[in-house]
C-alpha cells in the first residue's frame, strides 16, 4: 500500500522528480561507465600477452622494454648483439625464443621483425594462440604478416605488396622501396596491438636497409648468396628431418621454415659438416634464417620452468660482457598498471562525489516539496498512518527514483559501449568483453541505493516531525 501512494505522490510532483530521476541517470551512468572502461581496459593490458617468462633487451628500463617489445609503445633502444640471442637459445632453461626487431613504420603501423616462432608461441588474453584469419606464415625472406586492424584499415590481402619506411613517424621521407615484401598472412582480431603491427622476417628487414641506398630492385624470393661462415649452421638444420624437428619443437623452429630456407639458398656451395659447429647447430633454422642479422631489439624467453625466470633473469641482469636487461611481464604489467592506478582512483572518486551531489538533489527536492505535502501528511493521519510510516514512504519516494535512475543506467550504459565497441576497439585498442556488467556494477548500484537510503533520512524525519504535530494538533 506504501508503495502504491509513493508512486502516486511522485506523479503528482512529476516535474521536479523527473529533473532528480535524470541528474540521477546521468551520475550513476558516469560512475557505471567509469568502472567498466577501468575493469576493460586493466584486463586488456593484462591480456596483451601470455605464456611469454621473459623479455630481454637492451638496458633502457623496465617499463620502457615493455611497452616497445609488447605493446608497439616508446621508441626501440639500441637493442642486443646476435650473439648474444645465441647464447640464450643456448641456455638449457630457454624451451623457446623469439627475436624481435623494431624501428620500421608502414603507414603509421609499426613494422617488427621477427621469425615464426612468434606465430607458433606468443599468446595472449588466456594463453590463446594468434590464429590466421587469410594466408599463413612466412614463407620466405619476402614475406610479411599483418594484423587485422592493419588488413581492414589499408585493404590489404594476401600477396599484396607493401612498402615498409625508416623511423617510426607517421610520415617517412626514407623508403625502403628496393625491397618491397609481399603479404603471406593476416591474423585474426585479438583486440590487443598485435593488431596494429606488420610482421616481416629478420633476414628480410635487414636486406630492405642493406638496399636503401640502392636503386635496383631486388626481389624477395631471389636466392641471397649465404656468408660461407654459416654454411655449417645450413647443412645442420636441412640434414635431416629428425634435426629440423628436434630443434623446431624446443626453439619455435618450424620445418616448413627450414624447407623455405633451404630453397632460397639453394645454388650455394655445399655446406661443411655440421659436426663442425655443435654448439651453434641447436639454434638451427633460425640461425640460417638470420644470417646477416647483426642485432635484435628484444627477445621473448618461453622457459621449460617457470621457477626458473627469476634466476634466470637474475644472471642475465648481471652479465659484464654486454650488459642486457631482463624482465618478467607480470611484474612489469602490474607496475606499469600501478602508475596509472593513480588516475584510474581519481576518476572514481570524482564520478563518486557526482553521484553523491545528485543524491543530496534528490534530498532537497524532498525537503522542498514537505511543506507543499503539509496537507497530504495530515489526511494521511487522520485515515491511521502513523508517523513512522510518514518516514518509511518519504524514503520510499526516494529509494524508487534511484532504482528507477540505476536501472536506467546500466541499460544506457550497456547499449552504449555495445554500440561503441567497434568504434573503440579500432581507434583506441580498447578490446570489450560480450559482458559489460559485472559485480561491480551490481556494488555500485547497491551502494547508490544505501546512500539513498541514509540522505533520505533527513527528509524523512521531517515527515515523521510534522506526524507527530499533526497527531497534537488532533488532539
Amino acid at each position: 500500500m506504501l508503495t502504491t501512494i509513493a508512486i502516486e505522490s511522485l506523479k503528482r510532483r512529476k516535474n521536479t522528480a523527473l529533473l532528480t530521476l535524470v541528474s540521477i541517470v546521468i551520475s550513476v551512468s558516469l560512475l557505471l561507465s567509469v568502472d567498466i572502461i577501468r575493469s576493460q581496459v586493466k584486463d586488456s593490458f593484462t591480456r596483451t600477452v601470455s605464456g611469454v617468462d621473459v623479455i630481454v633487451g637492451a638496458p633502457s628500463g623496465q617499463l620502457n622494454l615493455l611497452l616497445s617489445s609488447v605493446f608497439n609503445l616508446t621508441t626501440p633502444s639500441k637493442g642486443i648483439s646476435w650473439d648474444s640471442v645465441i647464447s640464450l637459445n643456448s641456455d638449457p632453461r630457454v624451451s623457446w625464443l623469439i627475436p624481435l626487431s623494431l624501428g620500421d613504420t608502414h603507414s603509421g603501423y609499426r613494422v617488427i621483425g621477427t621469425t615464426n616462432a612468434y606465430f607458433e608461441h606468443f599468446k595472449y588474453g588466456d594463453k590463446q594462440p594468434l590464429v590466421f584469419a587469410e594466408g599463413g606464415p612466412f614463407a620466405h625472406v619476402g614475406s610479411a604478416v599483418i594484423g587485422a586492424d592493419v588488413a581492414e584499415s589499408l585493404g590489404y590481402r594476401v600477396d599484396d605488396s607493401i612498402v615498409i619506411s625508416h623511423g617510426l613517424g607517421n610520415v617517412s621521407f626514407r623508403q625502403h622501396d628496393s625491397f618491397p615484401f609481399s603479404v603471406a598472412g593476416v591474423l585474426e582480431k585479438t583486440g590487443t596491438p598485435v593488431d596494429k603491427a606488420v610482421y616481416v622476417t629478420l633476414i628480410g628487414l635487414e636486406r630492405a636497409h642493406e638496399h636503401a641506398g640502392h636503386s635496383g630492385i631486388v626481389k624477395p624470393s631471389q636466392s641471397i648468396q649465404r656468408p660461407s661462415n654459416l654454411h655449417a649452421q645450413a647443412h645442420a638444420h636441412t640434414d635431416g628431418e629428425t634435426a629440423v624437428h628436434g630443434n623446431s619443437e624446443h626453439k619455435g623452429i618450424s620445418h616448413e621454415e627450414a624447407g623455405h630456407e633451404k630453397e632460397s639458398y639453394e645454388g650455394d656451395n655445399p655446406p661443411h659438416s655440421h659436426e663442425e659447429e655443435p654448439d651453434r647447430q641447436r639454434m638451427g633454422e633460425m640461425n640460417v634464417e638470420n644470417n646477416n642479422v647483426s642485432s635484435v631489439s628484444a627477445v621473448m624467453l618461453g622457459l621449460k620452468n617457470r621457477v626458473t625466470a627469476l634466476q634466470l633473469q637474475y644472471q642475465l641482469n648481471q652479465r659484464s660482457n654486454e650488459p642486457v636487461l631482463a624482465i618478467l611481464p607480470g611484474m612489469a604489467l602490474a607496475e606499469l598498471w600501478q602508475i596509472m592506478g593513480n588516475v584510474e582512483a581519481l576518476l572514481l572518486l570524482l564520478s563518486s562525489l557526482i553521484v553523491v551531489s545528485a543524491l543530496i538533489g534528490l534530498a532537497t527536492m524532498l525537503l522542498a516539496t514537505m511543506r507543499e505535502r503539509y496537507q497530504e501528511i495530515a489526511v494521511l493521519r487522520t485515515i491511521g498512518a502513523s508517523p513512522a510510516a510518514l518516514l518509511i514512504l518519504v524514503q520510499l519516494e526516494a529509494l524508487l527514483i534511484a532504482l528507477a535512475g540505476c536501472g536506467v543506467s546500466m541499460l544506457l550504459v550497456t547499449g552504449l559501449l555495445t554500440v561503441l565497441k567497434p568504434w573503440l576497439s579500432a581507434e583506441f585498442g580498447l578490446f570489450l568483453s560480450d559482458t559489460l556488467l559485472s559485480s561491480n556494477s551490481l556494488a555500485i548500484v547497491i551502494l547508490v541505493l544505501l546512500s539513498t537510503y541514509i540522505v533520505s533520512f533527513f527528509p524523512a524525519y521531517a515527515a515523521y516531525k510534522r506526524g507527530l504535530h499533526a497527531e497534537l494538533n488532533s488532539q
